[in-house]
């Protein structure tokens, strides 16, 4: 049984690098493996309609963050000194044979 393994995990900042979303930030709020798709905060909003409940009796269309491919995502580190974002490398563990 393999588990899949990303280079974003929850509650990291990570910056969209294609599709319509190009350029915008924000940190990652839910991770789905299965589907290889992130939830990042304020990006991809998207509009959901629901049905009558006793919450909502005339029932109602919320704004929530919808999926993005985790390919089209890379992890950033903001500066203390600067709000500009940085680039990340993840070290390579190399098998001694």
């Amino acid at each position: 049984m393999s588990r899949n393994r990303f280079h974003v995990k929850k509650g990291d900042n990570v910056q969209v690098i294609t599709g319509n979303h190009k350029g915008s930030t924000g940190k990652v709020l839910q991770v789905f493996p299965t589907k290889e798709q992130v939830l990042i905060e304020g990006v991809r909003m998207i509009k959901k309609h629901t049905k009558k409940s006793q919450d909502n009796p005339q029932g109602a269309i919320i704004q929530r963050e919808g999926p993005i491919h985790i390919s089209n995502v890379k992890k950033v580190e903001e500066a203390e000194a600067t709000s500009k974002a940085t680039k990340t490398k993840s070290k390579s563990k190399k098998k001694a044979s």
